[in-house]
Formats: C-alpha cells, structure tokens, sequence
C-alpha cells in the first residue's frame, strides 16, 4: 500500500497565496480597533482660556445665569454690601466686584456662543483687538481666596508701596498697600479690564516688592 502523502497529525502547510491573505485582515483589525479606542486625556481636553466678558450696565448676574444654563465655565465674582431700605429694613446684597464684567474660561470654539448670551457686548481684547486670554493661576487665586479676604470695589490706586501678599488666601499676588479704617488694604488690579479690587490684609503678610518686580499689577512670583 502506497503511503499517504498527508500522514495523520500532520497540519497542512498553507499556501503563499494564503499566507499573504491572513496580513491584511489582521491590519484591518488593528485599524478598526485603533478608531474605536477612546482619545487619550491629553487628546481630549480643550485648549480652554480665561477671558474676561464685558457686560450691559447691570446685567452681570443675568449674564451669570445664561452661561449656566449654556454650561459655559465661568466666574462672577461678588462681595457683600449691606444696605438699609427706606422703611428701616436692613439687607445684605451681593454685588458684582467688577461692575460689568465677569470672566469665561472658554476655547476658541465657544467664543460665538459667549457672544449670543444677551447682556454680552464684547469679550475684552488687548493688541489688535483680538480676545486677550487671563492667565489661569490668577483666575483660579481670585476663586479660591478672594471671599476669604473681604473684598470691596476701590478706585484705581495712583500711590502707595507694592508688595507681595506672601501667606494666606491670596498668596503671591502683587497690589499697592493702602491704609484704611486703621485697616491695611491692598489693592490688586486686572491691568486688562482697569478693575481694582481691596482685599484686608496683616501686616505680617506681606512683603515688600523691588522696583525692578513691579511692572504688572497683579500677578504671581515666578
């Protein structure tokens, strides 16, 4: 009997033909699967910067409540007044820190939507008139301490020495010091919008700033 030329147990080798068939669908799916797969953190997040929003007179809060309701990231922020009605009644109000003006953290996408909301006139510009971005570290300090240090709207300073508050909410940013109500102030300004905002301080910490370190003010220590 002649032998088999496919004895048992042995798997038939396959052709160059077929051998050349099996890459590309396996490519296929490594193509298919590298589509499906969910972008990386770094590939999703925007390139999203704080601006500032210039508002009609008086419509800051109803500018508030419109980017809530659009979930566009933004921040009002507000300081405590009290005031006295005419019948006697006393009342505590919050109010804009920066009458007519809030700030948006955005990205370049979502400026015509910022535009839409009624009450916006304009997204503040610097050179050219292109929109000028906020650097985040101040916005974020602004955020997380300014309620702590009992702010109050102040005309733009025209004297007084710079410093650096060094500890406490607030640190690292620079202001001219003022002395008020046996009080010290200092008086941090958003160069871009011409808004002063005085925030009570300790003596003790602050420090004061060299000549040379002076030139924005408000900022961080680099």
């Amino acid at each position: 009997m002649t032998a088999s030329s496919n004895p048992a147990g042995r798997k038939k080798e396959q052709s160059p033909r077929q051998k050349r068939g099996a890459s590309p669908s396996a490519a296929n799916r490594e193509v298919v699967a590298s589509i499906n797969e969910p972008p990386t953190e770094q590939e999703s997040l925007p390139s999203a910067k704080w601006f500032a929003v210039y508002t009609t007179p008086r419509h800051e809060k109803r500018v508030d409540q419109y980017l809530s309701a659009k979930n566009i990231e933004h921040y009002l922020p507000l300081y405590h007044q009290r005031r006295r009605w005419s019948d006697g009644t006393r009342v505590t109000l919050d109010l804009p820190l920066f009458p007519g003006y809030l700030f948006v953290r955005i990205d370049k996408s979502e400026r015509v939507r910022v535009l839409e909301v009624p009450g916006v006139l304009s997204i503040v510009g610097g050179t050219g008139h292109k929109p000028a971005a906020l650097p985040d570290a101040e916005i974020e300090a602004l955020r997380s301490g300014l309620h702590l240090r009992r702010p109050e709207p102040c005309p733009l300073p025209t004297v007084g020495e710079r410093v650096r508050i060094r500890s406490g909410p607030l640190a690292g940013m620079q202001g001219v010091v003022l002395r008020y109500k046996n009080r010290l102030r200092v008086v941090l300004t958003i160069e871009l919008i011409r808004q002063s905002v005085a925030v009570e301080v300790e003596a003790e910490e602050l420090e004061a700033l060299e000549p040379e370190n002076s030139a924005l003010a408000i900022g961080h220590a680099s």
